[in-house]
């Protein structure tokens, strides 16, 4: 009888311990979001940001991102490898439209309304700055066609012959309408178009130059910490026309910056794309939060926090209360 009364209890422990297991397995199951990172400071800030909040005011997410060119992770998004693109800059995909239309691709929420790229040069060039003893080098530049007239005022150090113009990066859906805009307006005649490695050897280019009060034309967009910190001037172009566009005849459209997610992101978290859907900043913030990243040396994340510590209401602005006071508790400890 006490033999049989053992075995028993051990068969309901072992039972129970099985039980327990699986619960245990259920409860600390996560789901992995995927999103685009494509190689520029303003989104890995926002990438930051979403994976605070995903991981610390919602449960069972894991938050992750793919790094490449934005070719490449347009495409796994599509192919619904990736689940966002989280500062999408969808004037500048030859295929947005297509991919909607088709139900490829999804937009999710405007993230910032309003934004800009092209080619920029420091204000000085063209106004001088009495304060620094900068005289104007040129003070008839408004357009991009202008540059003809100036390749002496931007000279290539390693070509004297030509003047330079620093493109925008390779892999940059950007980059390739640039060139293109290159090539039509007749600047290689009198220009080489320089590729940099990454945004941050570009931006350092544009700050050495900037603090020597030295010429300097190339490719930028805002928001960046470098539009929050220098006085820019984007150079005009053609008023945009979109059948013109991608062959680099006008300028780039002031565009909103989107939230796009694949197909299936809805699905797989309906409660993460409401907070997406409400999910938007503006270029001035995101410039001056870049500007606080490069002058204090802060880390993406670190930034993020700084950001939401400044800005609490923009959790009740995104959140369901219950998650906002979540996301609180979580800064709190910070």
């Amino acid at each position: 009888m006490k033999r049989n009364v053992v075995i028993y209890f051990a068969v309901l422990l072992g039972l129970l311990a099985v039980l327990s297991g699986c619960g245990g397995s259920e409860n600390k199951e996560t789901t992995t979001i995927t999103a685009t990172d494509n190689g520029w400071d303003s989104q890995m800030l926002h990438n930051a940001i979403a994976e605070l909040i995903v991981e610390n005011a919602y449960d069972g997410y894991e938050f992750e991102v793919s790094t490449g060119s934005s070719t490449m992770n347009w495409q796994a998004m599509i192919a619904g490898d990736i689940d966002l693109d989280i500062e999408s800059w969808t004037d500048n995909v030859a295929t947005y439209e297509e991919d909607k239309a088709n139900g490829d691709i999804v937009d999710v929420g405007v993230l910032v309304p309003d934004s800009a790229q092209g080619l920029y040069v420091p204000r000085y060039v063209i106004e001088g700055d009495s304060e620094r003893g900068i005289e104007p080098l040129a003070p008839d530049l408004k357009t991009v066609a202008d540059l003809k007239k100036y390749p002496d005022v931007f000279p290539d150090d390693e070509d004297p012959s030509k003047g330079r113009i620093y493109g925008s990066l390779p892999g940059w859906m950007a980059d390739e309408v640039l060139y293109k805009k290159y090539e039509n307006y007749g600047l290689e005649e009198d220009f080489n178009y320089v590729r940099l490695g990454s945004e941050a050897t570009l931006f350092a280019s544009l700050s050495a130059a900037y603090n020597l009060g030295e010429p300097w034309v190339g490719y930028c967009y805002e928001p960046t910490w470098i539009t929050g910190k220098l006085d820019l001037v984007l150079l005009e172009d053609a008023p945009y026309d979109p059948d013109l566009f991608l062959e680099g005849k006008c300028s780039f459209p002031a565009q909103q910056l989107k939230i796009v997610s694949s197909s299936k992101f809805a699905e797989k978290a309906p409660d993460l794309l409401e907070f997406f859907q409400k999910y938007q900043t503006g270029s001035e913030l995101i410039s001056s939060a870049l500007a606080y990243l490069d002058e204090t040396g802060a880390s993406h994340e670190e930034t993020a926090i700084w950001l939401l510590k400044e800005n609490d209401h923009l959790l009740d602005e995104w959140l369901p209360a219950e998650n906002a006071e979540k996301m609180r508790t979580f800064l709190d400890s910070k």
